[in-house]
């Protein structure tokens, strides 16, 4: 737990303008709010004047600071290659436009001060890791951050050439980029920071996040949704970066926004939390950045004056609630329902249109929030690795393009016994708009009509959906209503008629949209509309229907945790404790006040001791109802071997 720390002595230009008696007070307020961990930078224009120099009255300004680290046992994180800060780039006098990753002087210069400053800091007991960079991918171009100019083989020997040389150096800590994790297995967009290339070089995931999302829910789950993407690396994921500036949201609205970040990413898998950052600067509004970039200046979690804004007791409140629930020893439990990642994310696929990728990425986001509300526990499975057996439901929404090899995978799954549900999606251009589907009747039990180079449009409005049969917890005469966002390309079903399979739910205009095709012990379910994908362009959509599909999906392949809240304003989650007991989250994730009867697989959750509770939560009647305030987050502990 802790910050990116700039001193209010100075912010960047805080190494020549440093109070050191001002720092020891900074650090001390940071970890008497439960932040023992700073992010710190070595300013590179000020710590290197020179090719092959150090500023030697930077550097030992650096070393009193790591010094005030060691004597409140606390650690910091030194980052190297601070070109880019706070909405502006900052070049070394004597860089004269070299190129930073393949001009290999100017890579060898970088490489040197990294050795160099890991020979002086390497042993010392208040260097936690080492980061190479700031956002390199920014630094490299502001506005396009690298895409389409920058070779992911350069920026894999880049970072090579640097840990190698803090290895040479003495330094034994573990190593990440400080890149932010905005590769194309994120985002889909490619700018050369390709996560799993640079998995081999790095010790641990750092993504920064600082997306704005279309509606509360997708902003508050958008940090959670980024690590559960990263999860394939195997490294651990540190929240390098999070947060908002009070010049974009109150105070109070941008605390919510820590406590669900905090939350949703521990039990997304992430095991660190480093906030951006720890003060605000309104005195440092005269200079650059903030001179030119004000809300630059307000996004500490102390203000100009000193005082501990609401986040920064939101922080104290997480890091209490980790050491008091033993969360070290807790882990993940299996999962039995999976969502499928495209491979067109991980591997370079020719003559694929860009905008496939980032819709895939949108689609995907949907169906994780939606999985999320319906109380479901998903985890991201990436084809381009192999799709794993052991889920008794893959998701694979709004789905373009997956492989041939994977088609046949998840039907040879179906057939083996679980429930596979695929959304059809032929994109929102004009570059083969189509099905690219293989096997639709094998696999599906219906044969569609499409016609050539036309899509077949869905009326106006909402799209109905109308059971004519069972689902799930859903049965004949249940309407769902799904949201139609995107353009006239996107807005489309698929024209299709059933062979072997049953039609669940047709359309407003009596079509077919979702069908069961029966294969070997489980089954292929069919929607005919890229309902992910539509939902995932409108804003303030969630909570929509597609939640309550999920949860009938998971009821119909036994694929329910073991707790949910049955409302989709308050999303559960569990880690497991090797004694046996479980930590229980109920999130709201909405403004309004909520109450919910948990249940579990056998019935009402009765008793359950709070380790967390919000100051708008309680309990209330023999079957325990729960109440949350808005944004509330509260845990509870029970026994998972009996569900009590």
């Amino acid at each position: 737990m802790g910050v990116n720390f700039w001193s209010r002595s100075g912010g960047p230009r805080m190494w020549v303008e440093y109070d050191a008696d001002l720092v020891g007070s900074e650090l001390d307020q940071m970890r008497d709010h439960g932040m023992t961990v700073t992010r710190s930078f070595l300013f590179w224009p000020d710590a290197m004047p020179g090719e092959h120099q150090l500023d030697e009255d930077v550097i030992a300004r650096y070393e009193d600071f790591l010094d005030a680290h060691a004597r409140r046992g606390m650690s910091t994180i030194p980052t190297f290659i601070v070109g880019h800060m706070s909405g502006q780039n900052w070049d070394p006098s004597w860089r004269a436009g070299r190129d930073l990753l393949t001009d290999v002087r100017f890579v060898a210069a970088q490489s040197w001060f990294a050795r160099r400053l890991a020979e002086r800091f390497g042993a010392h007991p208040a260097v936690a890791a080492w980061l190479v960079s700031n956002e390199m991918p920014i630094y490299l171009d502001p506005v396009t951050r690298g895409v389409g100019s920058v070779e992911a083989a350069d920026v894999a020997a880049w970072a090579e050439l640097i840990v190698s040389a803090l290895r040479a150096g003495g330094a034994t800590q573990p190593v990440s980029l400080g890149d932010g994790a905005w590769g194309v297995e994120i985002t889909g967009v490619d700018n050369g920071f390709r996560v799993r290339d640079l998995a081999e070089t790095i010790d641990f995931v750092g993504p920064h996040v600082y997306r704005m999302e279309k509606d509360q829910v997708s902003q508050l789950l958008g940090a959670a949704y980024v690590c559960e993407l990263l999860d394939f690396t195997g490294k651990p994921i540190v929240l390098e970066e999070f947060g908002a500036t009070s010049s974009y949201a109150s105070d109070e609205n941008i605390a919510h926004y820590y406590r669900q970040s905090l939350h949703h990413t521990l039990l997304a898998g992430a095991s660190g939390w480093l906030a951006w950052n720890n003060t605000d600067y309104d005195h440092l509004g005269d200079r650059d950045p903030y001179r030119h970039h004000p809300q630059e200046m307000h996004f500490g979690i102390v203000d100009t004056h000193g005082e501990p804004k609401p986040a920064a007791r939101e922080m104290l409140r997480f890091a209490s609630f980790l050491r008091e629930a033993d969360v070290e020893l807790a882990g993940r439990p299996a999962t039995d329902v999976a969502i499928v990642v495209p491979e067109i994310l991980d591997r370079p696929t020719p003559f694929v249109h860009p905008r496939d990728l980032t819709a895939a990425v949108e689609a995907t986001r949907h169906s994780y929030i939606a999985a999320r509300e319906a109380g479901l526990d998903p985890v991201l499975v990436r084809e381009g690795d192999g799709i794993p057996a052991g889920a008794r439901l893959y998701l694979v929404p709004s789905t373009k393009q997956l492989t041939a090899p994977s088609w046949r995978r998840l039907r040879e799954l179906a057939e083996a016994g679980a429930v596979v549900y695929a959304s059809h999606f032929t994109g929102d251009h004009l570059t083969h708009r189509a099905s690219w589907w293989p096997w639709v009747e094998e696999t599906f039990g219906v044969r569609h009509h499409s016609r050539y180079g036309l899509v077949e449009s869905l009326p106006p409005g909402p799209l109905a959906a109308t059971f004519v049969d069972g689902l799930g917890d859903l049965v004949a005469g249940d309407e769902l209503s799904f949201a139609t966002g995107g353009n006239d390309e996107a807005r489309n079903r698929l024209p299709l008629t059933s062979t072997s399979a049953r039609v669940l739910a047709v359309d407003g205009e009596g079509a077919p949209l979702l069908t069961a095709n029966p294969l070997g012990r489980g089954a292929a379910i069919l929607c005919a509309a890229p309902v992910e994908f539509m939902a995932a362009q409108r804003r303030e959509v969630n909570p929509e229907d597609t939640w309550r599909l999920y949860r009938a999906l998971a009821v119909l392949a036994d694929a329910l945790p073991p707790v949910t809240s049955g409302d989709p304003r308050v999303l559960t989650g569990e880690l497991h404790h090797p004694d046996g007991h479980a930590l229980t989250w109920f999130i709201n994730v909405s403004a309004d006040e909520v109450t919910v009867r948990p249940t579990v697989r056998d019935g009402v959750l009765r008793t359950a001791t709070p380790l967390h509770r919000g100051p708008g939560a309680r309990a209330s009647g023999s079957e325990h109802t729960l109440t949350l305030a808005p944004f509330e987050v509260t845990v509870l502990r029970r026994d998972a071997a009996t569900g009590h």
